[in-house]
């Protein structure tokens, strides 16, 4: 196969010869510099003719392997991405406006119509618009929310065949430089994918002072606003997570961004839809006080089930004066806790994250610092 042109620009002040050649289909991506009247530049030339002829892998619409699996991604998932915007106010406003608080992505889970978003999305909204990939706008319904962990399910009454679910895969074998792609709604721009890898895996993003959404992923794909809600998909058109948030100083990507992984979406979205909460098991210690050698155990719930299975609390003392009643309480001799069921904890958002990974009914065992001495103390979960 021939070059459809030749081009060698020569460079008089610094005697350099660029070489570029076109492909039929394009330019090539090959250039290179070589000094004038070197033989170097004849090989060149037989190299690059060489790659024209050198044969190609494409599929049977003509796309690279790549470009192939990308353009799988995009066709089996776009239809299941939806735009969510929410209302401030009511049909229409004193002056006739619909006023928009904000908008966002999110994503088809099941044919009944249910769709997987950011908590923030759709926070405070008084109504809530979804449209889908035919352009037809429904009024959704909230059926469950989990502040804590980002995420809500809405429900619209839409035709069974316009529905696409996404299908799921695994997060725990994600690795760093794996391909991820997204797909949101950046700037109102309906169904835009990105593309990008893996840059690192087990980020903590802190949702409130006391809490934070452990094992997140990050991603250099770009996520902008109105990307959030949106999935983060692998090479195989598979969720792996659910496009959360970014790290910018403008608002705007900065090629850091971040997803909540699928595990953590197979344990809180079923109790969101069945009981449109998460049912966060209950272990009956209210607070601790983060020492240097863990937390310590500041107030507990006489009846909860810490206490039941021998944690120890505060000494509470009581004084009469008149008929005044003061309560003092002695933190001194309260339990530390160093761990859950073999984990160090030295942070609350740890302690609580590691509790709550288990349903009530389970037991666990809490490694407190009691007397010098570390003991293992089995707790059931209410």
């Amino acid at each position: 196969m021939k070059s459809s042109a030749v081009c060698i620009l020569s460079c008089i002040a610094s005697t350099v010869t660029v070489l570029a050649i076109q492909h039929q289909t394009g330019p090539l991506s090959r250039i290179q510099a070589q000094p004038t009247g070197s033989s170097s530049g004849t090989r060149l030339v037989e190299d690059a003719l060489s790659d024209i002829a050198a044969p190609r892998v494409y599929d049977s619409e003509g796309l690279a392997p790549d470009e192939a699996v990308a353009a799988f991604v995009y066709r089996a998932n776009n239809r299941s991405v939806v735009n969510i915007a929410t209302r401030i106010g009511g049909e229409r406003g004193f002056l006739g406006e619909n006023p928009t608080s904000d908008s966002g992505s999110g994503f088809i889970i099941d044919r009944f119509g249910h769709i997987l978003t950011n908590h923030h999305v759709i926070e405070d909204a008084q109504r809530i618009l979804v449209t889908l990939h035919d352009g037809v706008e429904y009024e959704a319904e909230l059926v469950g929310l989990d502040p804590l962990n980002d995420l809500a399910v809405v429900r619209i009454q839409a035709p069974e065949k316009v529905l696409v679910p996404v299908r799921f895969s695994s997060s725990s074998g994600l690795l760093v430089g794996m391909r991820v792609f997204a797909i949101g709604n950046p700037f109102g721009l309906e169904r835009t994918m990105t593309t990008g890898i893996i840059s690192s895996l087990d980020r903590t993003l802190p949702v409130t002072r006391a809490r934070s959404i452990k094992s997140v992923i990050q991603i250099d794909a770009a996520i902008n606003p109105g990307n959030s809600g949106g999935p983060l998909l692998n090479s195989h058109g598979e969720v792996i997570g659910i496009n959360t948030a970014i790290a910018s100083r403008t608002g705007q990507n900065s090629g850091i961004g971040f997803a909540i992984p699928s595990n953590l979406l197979a344990r809180i979205v079923p109790e969101l839809l069945q009981h449109g909460r998460f049912i966060r098991p209950e272990f009956g210690i209210d607070e601790v006080a983060r020492t240097d050698q863990g937390l310590r155990v500041t107030t507990i719930d006489p009846r909860g089930p810490a206490a039941r299975a021998g944690i120890r609390g505060p000494e509470v003392q009581q004084k009469r004066r008149g008929i005044f009643v003061f309560e003092s309480r002695d933190t001194s001799k309260a339990d530390v806790i160093v761990g859950v069921n073999g984990k160090p904890t030295l942070q609350p958002d740890e302690f609580l994250s590691e509790v709550e990974s288990h349903r009530p009914g389970d037991e666990i065992t809490i490694e407190v610092l009691r007397n010098g001495q570390t003991i293992s103390i089995p707790v059931l979960l209410e």
